[in-house]
């Protein structure tokens, strides 16, 4: 590997909804502030999402007091196959995600990469925990559409 290479974070997971069900959760900011940044003790502030290739996104969940902003631009929307967006934290550095669904006969798989400049490695296992926890989120989000009522939204 080059120094320059990016690093690449890859996380999977089936899932028993379809693919255009999974895919348009991505999109829908009622279903995504339930689980794309949100942590167990934070707040979702705000969540904006322009579902379109040069939309961007805004999730902000607030943590301890303290707002963190998510916030990106949709690289390719290609429903339900795949979701690329361009992806920063509170104003850092840019890095891109490349979500891409495979429908099966009992739902479908996902496959998330995340690619971040190198000087990010020893961020590597925490990003992939991260998005493992957003993957597990959309889940439970698709179980329960309902939910909880998030009156910020």
């Amino acid at each position: 590997m080059e120094l320059d290479d990016p690093i690449h974070v890859r996380v999977t997971r089936r899932f028993a909804a379809p693919a255009e069900r999974v895919f348009d959760a991505f999109l829908d900011p009622a279903l995504a502030g339930r689980f794309m940044f949100a942590t167990p003790d934070g707040e979702m502030t705000r969540v904006e999402i322009d579902p379109r290739v040069g939309g961007t996104f805004v999730f902000t969940d607030r943590r301890d007091g303290v707002d963190v902003e998510h916030a990106g631009e949709f690289l390719e929307l290609e429903r339900p196959r795949r979701l690329a967006f361009s992806f920063v934290v509170d104003g850092g550095d840019s890095s891109f995600v490349i979500i891409d669904i495979v429908s099966l006969p009992d739902g479908c798989a996902l496959m998330l990469t995340h690619e971040m400049d190198p000087k990010w490695a020893d961020y590597a296992e925490r990003t992939e925990q991260g998005w493992t926890g957003i993957l597990a989120g959309v889940s439970t989000t698709l179980d329960d559409p309902g939910g909880e009522s998030h009156p910020a939204l």
